[in-house]
């Protein structure tokens, strides 16, 4: 009779619960889909409806956006599991063997996982959250009840507060009373650099496995500590595009499991009939593919869950437009859609869950036993430990252990010559085993070549950490003994004349960076030399006595200290070989005053990387200004200006072309990255396009060139076209812009420029012929890009102009061209 009269108690209370809670247009005041919600109230709706349902809703903070916004994760479940979400986490991460302290229990709750709103400027996923919330816990729907019986709902309202922000302030300080539809309408015209980025301007949905940006780390961390069976990554794309959702579009990278798509296929008839019912337009298996791991779909799929993306058409429409077909799209069909397939995935979810977790179980056994994987071991090897470090960095933000090798001989693929070679070694290992839990993920970010089921693709085809890293490295057939992976201590040194600080990483530009912020006087030696038997390489960094303040060895020791470098005390500076340190062949390291131009005709994207690599990396000052005041810019207070990947208008102007080149000629550093360098060379700067191969490159011009299928123009545009593909760059390591390099670099091409080696220049990175490594080029494209140029440094009167064709800054996950980029700022020209 108690435990009766407890039930019903507890029932009256559930029933009392479900009355009080507001639904989103009580808390709010407006309909959802009628006004944008700044990022602060969504979350207060949240905690609002967890106040009222302590039972199933619980909020929990996860961190902070750069900008101080709240990161916020809600967990949703029924009133029997809300109280054991720490036993299902820990229980889900048994059956993954990622937590190896007791067997997994027969677990029958799954987890769901819904993000919203990766891309600010495509915020209608945020309002349609608080109205699935409050279908999930605001109601006393028997369907929900019962899909909650067995699922753990967690969902991300707002994954980049600060890019929602900056939309939806804009957009509500420019609507009127009333929206107007018109496409034309300013309210449509988003300025520079839009809501999309997060606030350095970095693409958080490319973000995932790299985990760059503050926001991401902090959520892929939570991610990680439950790894969901399903995830959905919520998304706008352009306002005339009907809804896209699962089946995703070819390519499905080839580790993608059968279960995967198959369940994928579940998904997508599910939210078809809703959306038949209601006479709504969608597509599926186009456009959107599966195989760049850095994203809200694919990091999950390789996680072990089923990763998909939900596209609605929306971008740049505000509360509403009108389309090409006359329908006027407004926001609040857009909530609509987004909160009708995301109860539909939470409904195929829960009643497969049996199904969900059998296959959950099977991927991380299979993943634990290396399945089907071509290598069982990963080794990297360098004679720095930083950069063995950069590595072992990025594979504890994903969970992947690693370890040292105890053993020096074996044999494997040689990542930068392309061949099985016996292993040849340098002072440090770090060594990467495929017998583990997060195999799959693994397998993903280490395999030397990428095999496309389709040649189109939504993003880059190659990204191998051991070329992004610039790390000798292979890929060993066999598991190999490991020990654990332990850091160098680095002694402190006190000396009466100088300090001498490597030049190898990273960390070598970090340290140089500190000093100089502290006023202590560098310089670099210009060539190899020796001192006490001991060689230095061109690069090396001199703290000399001389000139400095008193306390300029105990800074040089707390930058290397910092950042994990070696310094030595030098006495004299008298040389075994190689040039004394008053020779002209040691030159001194100005602190350069640094200009960037961002605005309209500048990439967001790739002003974002520069600018975050200064203040997030290096942590040095810069300066940023719109590209429309350059005519009215004192250029007089800078050493160097960087213009970043973008479609610069204004150098055809001639008195804006002729500032800009005083400025080199009296002495300034101009650097220009990507498309920075076509605008140069389209205004005649020095540099010039590479123009097609007579032999290799010339085009069919016969009548039957021009009869092609309009059904695949798509496809017939791709032997032109690189969408991200690894080349090895020969350098000339003698020149201060390769200065901590081999003579070999692996470099990023997304771009189908190539440019002839300057005649009155140095050409110190340079593409020869069959320099391709991974990932995809056109058949065409691929004649042609070979002996050209890369990276190259050219004199101006008393200036420099650095141009830098690929950007080493890619997404900064492209380790190994930080250094580089340093270079181009602090060395090259001096």
């Amino acid at each position: 009779m108690k435990k009766i009269l407890l039930a019903l108690v507890c029932l009256a209370v559930w029933h009392a619960h479900a009355q009080t809670v507001p639904s989103p247009e009580q808390f709010l005041g407006y309909k959802p889909g009628t006004r944008f919600t700044p990022e602060y109230k969504v979350l207060n709706y949240f905690k609002a409806v967890a106040q009222a349902r302590p039972d199933m809703v619980k909020t929990a903070s996860y961190g902070e956006t750069y900008e101080g916004r709240e990161l916020m994760l809600a967990y949703v479940a029924s009133p029997a599991n809300l109280p054991n979400l720490e036993a299902i986490r820990t229980n889900n991460l048994r059956m993954a063997g990622v937590l190896k302290d007791q067997p997994a229990t027969d677990n029958k709750t799954i987890i769901v996982w819904l993000s919203y709103n990766v891309h600010g400027n495509e915020p209608s996923s945020s309002e349609a959250a608080m109205q699935t919330l409050y279908a999930l816990a605001g109601n006393d729907s028997q369907q929900t009840k019962q899909w909650l019986q067995n699922t753990v709902v967690i969902m991300d309202p707002c994954v980049n507060p600060d890019g929602h922000d900056r939309y939806v302030n804009w957009y509500n300080s420019v609507v009127g009373a009333q929206f107007n539809a018109d496409p034309q309408a300013r309210e449509h015209d988003e300025p520079w650099p839009g809501g999309r980025s997060n606030h350095y301007n970095f693409d958080l949905n490319r973000d995932w496995a790299w985990q760059t940006q503050l926001e991401t780390q902090q959520r892929v961390k939570k991610y990680n500590e439950w790894l969901p069976q399903v995830h959905v990554d919520y998304h706008e794309q352009g306002y005339n595009q009907p809804y896209y959702f699962a089946p995703a579009a070819e390519p499905f990278h080839e580790v993608i499991t059968p279960w995967q798509r198959e369940f994928q296929v579940m998904i997508g008839k599910n939210n078809a009939k809703y959306f038949d019912n209601n006479g709504w337009l969608y597509f599926t298996k186009e456009r959107f593919d599966l195989f760049y791991p850095s994203y809200g779909d694919t990091y999950p799929l390789y996680s072990g869950a089923i990763g998909m993306t939900f596209e609605q058409g929306g971008i740049r429409a505000g509360l509403g437009v009108k389309k090409e077909d006359d329908d006027t799209l407004t926001l609040v069909k857009r909530v609509a859609h987004h909160y009708t397939t995301g109860l539909s995935t939470i409904e195929t979810a829960a009643a497969n869950a049996p199904r969900l977790l059998q296959e959950y179980r099977q991927f991380f056994t299979n993943s634990g036993n290396a399945k089907d994987a071509p290598y069982k071991t990963y080794v990297l090897t360098s004679n720095d430990i930083n950069q063995l470090k950069s590595v072992a960095r990025l594979l504890d933000l994903n969970g992947i252990s690693y370890g040292a090798l105890n053993t020096k001989t074996f044999s494997g693929y040689n990542y930068f010559t392309g061949k099985e070679e016996a292993y040849k070694g340098d002072a440090y290992t770090l060594a990467v085993s495929a017998l583990q839990p997060r195999s799959t993920l693994l397998r993903v970010l280490f395999e030397p070549k990428s095999t496309l089921s389709d040649s189109i693709t939504y993003d880059i085809t190659a990204w191998s950490l051991p070329y992004a890293y610039n790390i000798k490295s292979y890929a060993v057939k066999e598991k190999l003994d490991m020990g654990s992976f332990t850091s160098t201590a680095v002694t402190p040194v006190t000396s009466g004349y100088g300090v001498l600080i490597p030049y190898t990483s990273v960390a070598s530009a970090q340290v140089m960076s500190y000093l100089i912020n502290k006023k202590v006087k560098l310089r670099f030696a210009q060539k190899d030399f020796t001192y006490k038997g001991k060689d230095y390489a061109s690069g090396t960094l001199i703290v000399l006595n001389g000139g400095n303040d008193d306390d300029w060895n105990k800074l040089v020791n707390e930058a290397c200290a910092k950042y994990n470098l070696q310094p030595v005390a030098v006495e004299s500076g008298f040389m075994d070989k190689g040039a004394d340190f008053g020779s002209p062949d040691i030159h001194f390291i100005p602190a350069p005053k640094v200009l960037m131009l961002t605005g309209e005709q500048v990439s967001s994207l790739g002003a974002g990387e520069v600018w975050s690599f200064f203040e997030q990396t290096l942590h040095y000052p810069i300066t940023l200004a719109n590209t429309e005041r350059l005519q009215r810019l004192d250029l007089s207070n800078y050493t160097v200006i960087i213009l970043p990947d973008g479609n610069y208008r204004s150098l055809g102007d001639k008195a804006i072309e002729d500032k800009l080149k005083n400025f080199v000629r009296d002495g300034g550093k101009l650097i220009a990255i990507e498309d920075a360098v076509n605008s140069l060379a389209d205004n005649n700067w020095g540099i010039k396009e590479k123009e097609e191969d007579e032999k290799d490159g010339k085009k069919d011009t016969s009548a039957y060139q021009a009869l092609k299928k309009y059904g695949s123009r798509q496809r017939d545009e791709m032997p032109e076209e690189i969408p991200g593909a690894i080349y090895k760059v020969n350098l000339d390591n003698t020149h201060p812009l390769a200065f901590g390099y081999s003579d070999t670099y692996y470099t990023l091409k997304q771009s189908s420029h190539m440019y002839q080696f300057l005649k009155d220049g140095w050409n110190v990175g340079v593409i020869k012929k069959d320099s391709h490594v991974a990932g995809f080029v056109g058949s065409k494209l691929k004649q042609r890009l070979k002996d050209g140029l890369t990276f190259g440094v050219q004199d101006m009167g008393r200036g420099t102009i650095v141009y830098l064709v690929d950007n080493p800054l890619f997404r900064h996950f492209w380790e190994g061209g930080k250094l580089l980029f340093t270079n181009a700022v602090f060395l090259a020209g001096e």
